[in-house]
C-alpha cells in the first residue's frame, strides 16, 4: 500500500467528516487527523481579545498543524486522512504546499455541491440558513472551484460510498469490503 496523506476539503455540508470517517473505517491502518482541534486548543488557551473570527487566521494554527501533520507522516506508517475546509489560497499553500515541499505525498480532494444541496444538508444537521457554516458557502464554493484545489468531486448525486471509492481508487488504496447491514449504508 502506498503511503499517502488524503486531504478532504470542501464547503460545510459537502461530507468531509463523513467521507473521512468512512475512509478510516474501510482503510486498514489509517488515522483521521482533525486540524480543527488545534483551533479549539488555541481559542481555549489565549485571551478572548486575541481571538480571530476564524481560527485559521492565527498563524500558529497553520504552524501547529504543519508541524503535527509532518510529524505524523514521518512517524506513522499508515494512511493519514485530514478532513478540513481550507479555502484561503495563501493558507492552502502554507499548509498543503508546505507539506508537499517537505516531500509528503498529499492527495487533495475538493468536495463540491450546489448551494441548495449544501443548505439542505446543513439544515439536516441543525444548522440554519443564517448559521456560520451557511454563510461560508459562496466563499467556499468560489474558492474550491479553482484548479489549485486539486481533484474536484461533485457530491450532489453521489453516495458516500461512491465518494469514498473514488478517493481510494485515485490514491491507489484498497478498501476493505463494506460488510455493514443495508440499513447502515
Amino acid at each position: 500500500m502506498e503511503k499517502v496523506m488524503i486531504w478532504v476539503n470542501g464547503a460545510f455540508g459537502t461530507g468531509k467528516s463523513t467521507t473521512a470517517e468512512e475512509l478510516h473505517r474501510r482503510l486498514p491502518h489509517s488515522f483521521v487527523y482533525d486540524p480543527e482541534e488545534v483551533g479549539y486548543f488555541i481559542r481555549k488557551n489565549i485571551p478572548a481579545e486575541l481571538h480571530q473570527s476564524d481560527f485559521q487566521d492565527h498563524p500558529m494554527w497553520r504552524e501547529m498543524n504543519l508541524t503535527m501533520l509532518s510529524h505524523l507522516y514521518k512517524t506513522y506508517s499508515g494512511t493519514l486522512i485530514v478532513p478540513m475546509t481550507l479555502v484561503n489560497p495563501e493558507y492552502f499553500e502554507e499548509l498543503v504546499g508546505g507539506l508537499r515541499k517537505l516531500g509528503i505525498e498529499v492527495r487533495h480532494f475538493a468536495l463540491l455541491a450546489k448551494r441548495e444541496t449544501l443548505l439542505k444538508r446543513l439544515k439536516g444537521r441543525g444548522d440554519g440558513a443564517n448559521s456560520w457554516p451557511a454563510q461560508q458557502i459562496d466563499r467556499c464554493l468560489e474558492a474550491l472551484s479553482q484548479d489549485r484545489f486539486g481533484q474536484h468531486i461533485h457530491t450532489d448525486d453521489w453516495t458516500r460510498e461512491q465518494v469514498v471509492e473514488h478517493i481510494a481508487a485515485a490514491c491507489n488504496l484498497e478498501l476493505e469490503a463494506d460488510d455493514r447491514n443495508v440499513l447502515y449504508k
